[in-house]
C-alpha cells in the first residue's frame, strides 16, 4: 500500500488536533475531487513499519486528540489490507483516541452490504474505527457550512453505536469516540 499524504497537526478533518493519513488509490472518481492525484494506487510513497512507527510517535503528544484516514480511498481492499496491522497498532498503543475515517463508500450498501461479507478485512477494520464519513462526494450537493464533509448526502456516523444498534447513529457534533 501507498500513502499521498501524512498531515501532522490537522484540524480539518476531525475534533481536535489530528493527525491525518492519505492513502493512495480510488476507484470511485468523485466528480471535483479534492484529491484525484491520490487515486493512484501507485501515487505517493510506500506505506512502511517506519512510516508506522513514526504515525505511533507522532500521535503521542496530550494535545493529538487522534487519528484519521482518508485517501484516495481506504475502503479499497488492497487498502483495508495495508491498513489493519496500522489500525490494531493504534488502538493497542492508544485506546482512548479516537480514530475516523472518511469513505466514498454507503456505509450499508457498500461496507456493510457487499465488503463486509466478501472481505474479512472490512469487519476488523470498523472494528477499530469510532467515526465514520461516509458517501461519494456530489459536487452538486457541496456545502461549504457542512462540518467535516463536503457534501450533504454524506454522513458521519458513531460506528460502534451502529454496528450495536444494527442501525445507522450519527455523530452530534459532541462525541468523539
Amino acid at each position: 500500500m501507498n500513502y499521498a499524504e501524512l498531515k501532522l497537526y490537522d484540524v480539518a478533518n476531525g475534533p481536535g488536533v489530528r493527525i491525518s493519513l492519505f492513502v493512495s488509490g480510488c476507484t470511485r472518481g468523485c466528480k471535483e475531487c479534492f484529491n484525484k492525484e491520490a487515486w493512484d494506487f501507485n501515487y505517493g510513497k510506500p506505506f512502511t513499519e517506519e512510516v508506522i512507527n513514526s504515525i505511533i510517535e507522532y500521535l503521542k503528544p496530550d494535545y493529538v486528540e487522534g487519528l484519521t484516514i482518508l485517501g484516495g480511498e481506504p475502503f479499497e481492499h488492497s487498502n483495508q489490507i495495508g491498513l489493519l496491522p496500522f489500525l490494531k497498532k493504534v488502538r493497542e498503543v492508544y485506546p482512548d483516541l479516537s480514530i475516523w475515517c472518511f469513505s466514498g463508500y454507503d456505509f450499508e450498501e457498500d461496507i456493510m452490504g457487499r465488503m463486509a461479507k466478501d472481505w474479512p478485512e472490512t469487519k476488523e477494520m470498523l472494528s477499530y474505527i469510532d467515526v465514520l464519513v461516509d458517501g461519494r462526494f456530489v459536487v452538486e450537493l457541496k456545502d461549504m457550512r457542512l462540518q467535516f464533509k463536503g457534501s450533504s448526502n454524506q454522513r458521519t456516523i458513531m460506528v460502534q453505536q451502529s454496528l450495536e444498534k444494527g442501525e445507522i447513529v450519527l455523530w452530534d457534533g459532541k462525541q468523539t469516540r
